[in-house]
């Protein structure tokens, strides 16, 4: 499965959440399938989209939020994994598109993620789904948090172009689309 089908998957399927995506090239596969304000790209904060998304979706329930991690920035701040377990935001789907390697940084490979289902839901994630292709994605997800972890290839096409808007920009595009300011 590639991670371009399921960005655009969630795209189609959840056509009014807020999407917070990781850096990266994830990022650009976001941006370069559909730019929208309910985006928010992260542009060089490698770990940072799953607390992003657990604090908006806290201050924002009547919104779903979710979260496009890789593997790397999914490693590199597990930690975040427990508080949003602990605050059990129901309205947070968190996605790892997992290709075994820093791809946007030359393809080193990441510590590998093993037994992510029982390790999530031991620690009060409500459900995980382990996938390898489209067919197994969830037809409706339960309450969050929920996590899906997509096992995708690396990328073997033409890498998108970069996110065209500033920081301030994309934080004051996101914004305005939440019914609760976070300024």
């Amino acid at each position: 499965m590639r991670k371009i089908e399921v960005i655009e998957k969630l795209i189609t399927d959840y056509p009014d959440a807020h999407i917070i995506s990781t850096c990266g090239y994830i990022t650009r596969d976001l941006y370069n399938a559909s730019d929208r304000p309910e985006h928010f790209y992260m542009v060089g904060s490698m770990g940072m989209a799953a607390p992003i998304a657990l604090g908006l979706a806290k201050t924002n329930p009547q919104n779903t939020f979710i979260v496009l991690d890789g593997d790397g920035s999914f490693v590199m701040n597990f930690g975040i994994t427990l508080m949003i377990a602990e605050h059990k935001p129901s309205n947070l789907i968190h996605i790892v598109l997992d290709n075994e390697m820093h791809e946007s940084t030359g393809g080193q490979h990441t510590v590998p993620i093993s037994n992510s289902k029982g390790i999530m839901e031991n620690i009060g994630y409500n459900k995980v789904h382990v996938i390898e292709s489209l067919d197994q994605f969830p037809e409706k997800v339960e309450e969050g948090p929920v996590m899906i972890h997509c096992k995708v290839e690396a990328n073997s096409g033409k890498i998108g172009k970069r996110v065209e808007w500033t920081p301030q920009e994309i934080v004051k595009r996101f914004t305005s689309t939440l019914a609760v300011s976070v300024s």
